[in-house]
C-alpha cells in the first residue's frame, strides 16, 4: 500500500477552510493508503507564540483530527516534535538546498513582509517541511493549491539527493481535491480563509458557536448582480458555492442548476444549513476530546511508537550516504 503524509501547523484555531481543503479529504482516503498525519508543532516556532497557547493549540489540532474522523486504527497520528528525525533530516537537507530556491518560497516572502524580526526558522521551514515528507518514503501528499510550491521543493530535493548520493528518497506527488481546495474569507473572498488571521469575522472556526456561524455566513460578501454562478468576476458567490459543493458532494454545475432563479439570501440559507449540519457533530466530539487530554496524549504516544523506528532508519541511511560515520 502506498504511503501518504500530511500535517497541520497548530498556530491558531482550525477553520472550515482547513476542514474542507485538508482534513475532510484525509478522512475519506485514510483507508486507501498507509496514512501518516502529524501535528506540525515545530513549524509553529517560526513565529512568536506563547508557550501555553502553543500547547493548547496542539491539543486542539489533534482533538479536531479525531473529531473529524481520523482514526488511529487507520492512520498514524503523532506530534512532529516527538520524533527527532524530523529536524535531523531537515538539517541534512539544508545542506543540499540553495539559498536561491529557499528565498523564492512565496509563503516565506509574504510572512517576512509582515514581520520585522524574521527568524532563520521562518526562512528555513520549507526545508523542514520537505523533511517531514521525505522521511517516510511517502508517495502522495494531499494538499491545497497554496502548498504546491512547498511540495515542488520536496520533489526537487529528493531528485537532487538521489542524483548525488544514489536512490534514497521516493519523489512525492500531490493529491489535490477537485472541489473546495481553497476556501476564501467570507468578508474578503480574494483572500484565503486562514487560522492565523487577527480578524476572524470572515473566517468560520471549527469551534465557533453555531449562532455565530450563521451570522458570519449571513454577512458574507456577495457580488453585483443576482445570478448564482461560479465565475471569476463573482468571487463572493463562487466561494459560497465552493463551500456548499464541498459539504454536499455536488459539482459546481449541479449547484448552479439547483440555485438557478434563486436569490443570494436563499444561497446563504442553504450554506448555513450544510455548514451547521457538518460542524455540530464535530464540535460535540471535539469537546469530548479536549476534556480528555490524557487520551489525546496516549494516541500521540502510540503514533510515535509506530513511526519512530522507520524515521530513524531513513536518517541513518541518509547520513551514511553523505559520509557521516554512524
Amino acid at each position: 500500500m502506498e504511503k501518504l503524509f500530511s500535517a497541520v501547523k497548530p498556530t491558531g484555531k482550525l477553520t472550515l477552510g482547513n476542514y474542507i481543503g485538508s482534513i475532510s479529504n484525509w478522512v475519506k482516503i485514510q483507508k486507501d493508503y498507509d496514512s501518516i498525519f502529524c501535528v506540525a508543532d515545530l513549524h509553529s516556532l517560526t513565529v512568536k507564540i506563547d508557550p501555553k497557547e502553543l500547547t493548547e493549540n496542539s491539543y486542539a489540532v489533534m482533538a479536531n483530527y479525531l473529531a473529524c474522523g481520523l482514526d488511529e486504527n487507520e492512520s498514524v497520528l503523532y506530534y512532529q516534535s516527538q520524533v527527532s528525525s524530523h529536524p535531523e533530516l531537515g538539517w541534512l537537507l539544508n545542506c543540499v538546498t540553495s539559498m536561491g530556491e529557499a528565498s523564492r518560497m512565496t509563503a516565506y516572502k509574504e510572512k517576512a513582509e509582515k514581520n520585522k524580526n524574521v527568524s532563520v526558522g521562518l526562512f528555513d521551514y520549507p526545508v523542514l517541511m520537505a523533511a517531514d515528507i521525505l522521511l517516510y518514503d511517502v508517495k502522495y501528499v494531499p494538499i491545497g493549491e497554496d502548498q504546491r510550491q512547498h511540495l515542488e521543493l520536496a520533489r526537487n530535493l529528493a531528485i537532487r539527493f538521489n542524483n548525488a548520493y544514489g536512490n534514497t528518497f521516493v519523489v512525492p506527488e500531490g493529491l489535490y481535491p477537485k472541489v473546495g481546495a481553497k476556501i476564501y474569507n467570507l468578508q474578503n473572498p480574494t483572500k484565503k480563509m486562514s487560522k492565523s488571521d487577527d480578524d476572524d469575522t470572515g473566517n468560520i472556526m471549527l469551534d465557533d458557536n453555531l449562532d455565530l456561524v450563521r451570522q458570519k455566513i449571513k454577512r458574507a460578501v456577495t457580488d453585483s448582480g443576482s445570478e448564482i454562478v461560479a465565475r471569476e468576476d463573482k468571487p463572493g458567490v463562487t466561494n459560497l458555492l465552493s463551500i456548499y459543493c464541498a459539504l454536499t458532494n455536488k459539482t459546481i454545475k449541479e449547484a448552479e442548476k439547483f440555485f438557478e432563479g434563486k436569490n443570494y439570501g436563499f444561497l446563504k440559507e442553504e450554506v448555513v444549513s450544510v455548514v451547521i449540519e457538518t460542524l455540530k457533530p464535530i464540535q460535540e466530539k471535539y469537546n469530548y476530546y479536549m476534556n480528555n487530554k490524557d487520551f489525546i496524549r496516549e494516541i500521540a504516544i502510540r503514533g510515535k511508537e509506530k513511526i519512530e523506528k522507520q524515521a530513524h532508519e531513513k536518517v541513518k541511511e541518509v547520513k551514511q550516504k553523505m559520509g557521516l560515520i554512524f
